[in-house]
């Protein structure tokens, strides 16, 4: 075999650092975007935040001045300050106080530096008005408050041990005393299982109202009970959920309204009042902090010229630039290590801002797109929306569709009609007979409009919303309609009957 050189010449894509930078950073969200740039600031001397200098100087004047004002104020007069209030103070104390006169009476509150702050970035709403409890520690709060001997308190904490987050018990009550019995029963004094009910039925009034359950009909019961006497329909909702639950939720009101011996009008207002209880009472004590989404693009109409205008938020990211004391220390002919130091940080620097640049370019050119496309939602509603898939955007772009689903991926618009994610513009298409495409999208506002409009008596079902979507041009398999009514949580019609 002769051995010989042969010149060949390929293209091949080489994934640099400063491409692999750029393709991370598209695909961050917000939050991670915001963490990514601050760990580059603590770590890149050359990186700083830019400030309007406007803004800068205008706070410089006021803070000037407000030390000026602030320095003038505290200026000794006399005997000083202190001893001008101390002066103040003891001439307004009268010798004698009247004996009904309270401290408020007399004296006038003033702020002092142990209230509450008054600053925006040092008071949190959330911390004074939220809770972080959970349903656990809300139950074993108030089990602290109530009076019980060492035994019953042992077995309400079992109980509450075995409460899931829905409010119910997970284990039975069998189970719950078989585990107690030998713990807490004594020679003279065995655990018998009627303490442990008398212990559940205490917990049982504990807050949320229905807590500790055993079952859905329990639930209800328990609620009911806790209600006044002279509540309308009380009695008549208790003999419903104890002896006719199974009618309820089936629906099946002719024999609901033969066994209970209720007309139809008595009849629905005891199921007003069923349905005002509450069937998961643990929900109501949230453990987690709300989520905020911060939108990354901002979409508004100029009613004057009658066009959508699309700009990025500018709250998402601060400004960054090169710090310009450090640049002018690097020196082109020196390889010192200070020297090597600064440059490679320096050139770090450039990258990071550059692909930053141009996420910021991606995402608004892509967001421009996709309103273009949708112009119609944003004027009409979801009815309007058209089908829109990530190959119609890259290809109007000039983009990979990869890259249009990294842009869209956690990113989010606020509009006029609210806060959505860039995915939510894009649904399948469906043929109509006259030839056009519908949205998925569009298809799903429509079942949800049929179904808030229909008879309660006479629900919809799959096939006549098929067919009502026939009418209107739209071809609709009967299995289609089943999969978006599951998927917007809508139940069947059997489960949607109603008297109401």
């Amino acid at each position: 075999m002769k051995t010989s050189l042969q010149l060949k010449m390929s293209q091949q894509l080489t994934m640099t650092p400063q491409l692999q930078q750029a393709i991370r950073l598209l695909q961050l969200s917000t939050l991670d975007l915001q963490q990514e740039i601050q760990e580059a600031l603590e770590s890149n001397p050359m990186l700083e935040v830019r400030e309007d200098e406007g803004d800068s100087e205008h706070y410089n004047k006021e803070q000037l001045n407000g030390d000026a004002r602030k320095h003038e104020a505290e200026q000794p007069a006399g005997n000083g300050a202190d001893d001008r209030r101390e002066i103040e103070i003891q001439e307004h104390i009268p010798d004698d106080l009247a004996v009904d006169s309270s401290w408020d009476d007399i004296y006038t509150h003033t702020p002092t530096s142990h209230g509450l702050p008054s600053g925006d970035d040092d008071f949190n709403f959330e911390n004074v008005y939220g809770t972080t409890d959970s349903l656990w520690d809300h139950l074993n709060w108030q089990l602290n408050l109530t009076t019980m001997t060492d035994r019953d308190r042992a077995v309400a904490e079992a109980l509450i041990e075995s409460v899931d987050g829905e409010g119910y018990l997970s284990s039975t009550l069998e189970d719950i005393f078989e585990g107690l019995v030998d713990d807490l029963s004594t020679e003279d004094d065995p655990l018998e299982m009627d303490e442990v009910e008398a212990v559940l039925h205490r917990v049982q009034f504990f807050d949320p109202p229905g807590v500790c359950a055993r079952d859905l009909a329990d639930c209800l019961t328990i609620q009911l009970q806790q209600l006044p006497e002279d509540t309308p329909w009380r009695e008549e909702a208790l003999k419903v959920v104890n002896n006719h639950l199974d009618l309820l939720g089936s629906r099946d009101y002719t024999q609901l309204m033969r066994k209970a011996r209720l007309k139809e009008p008595e009849l629905r207002e005891v199921i007003l009042l069923i349905q005002s209880l509450n069937p998961r009472p643990g929900n109501q004590i949230e453990s987690g902090k709300d989520e905020y989404v911060v939108p990354d693009v901002i979409v508004r109409k100029d009613i004057k010229n009658n066009r959508w205008l699309v700009e990025l938020n500018p709250d998402i990211a601060p400004k960054l630039r090169v710090n310009a004391s450090y640049a002018s220390m690097v020196k082109r002919a020196d390889s010192s290590s200070d020297n090597t130091y600064l440059k490679d940080h320096l050139q770090e620097a450039r990258w990071f801002i550059k692909s930053l640049q141009s996420r910021n370019e991606t995402l608004l050119k892509v967001a421009t797109n996709i309103v273009e496309h949708q112009r119609g939602f944003l004027e009409y509603g979801e009815e309007a929306m058209k089908p829109l898939v990530l190959h119609d955007v890259a290809q109007a772009v000039d983009m990979h569709e990869s890259t249009i689903s990294r842009v869209t991926t956690q990113k989010y618009m606020h509009t006029p009609r609210g806060i959505f994610e860039l995915k939510y513009f894009f649904s399948s298409h469906v043929s109509t007979d006259s030839g056009g495409e519908a949205s998925s999208t569009a298809i799903r506002a429509i079942i949800k409009k049929l179904v808030a409009a229909e008879n309660p008596r006479k629900p919809l079902s799959d096939s006549k919303i098929a067919t009502l979507l026939g009418e209107q041009g739209i071809k609709v398999a009967r299995r289609t309609i089943a999969k978006y009514r599951e998927a917007m949580n809508i139940p069947p019609s059997n489960e949607r009957k109603s008297l109401i």
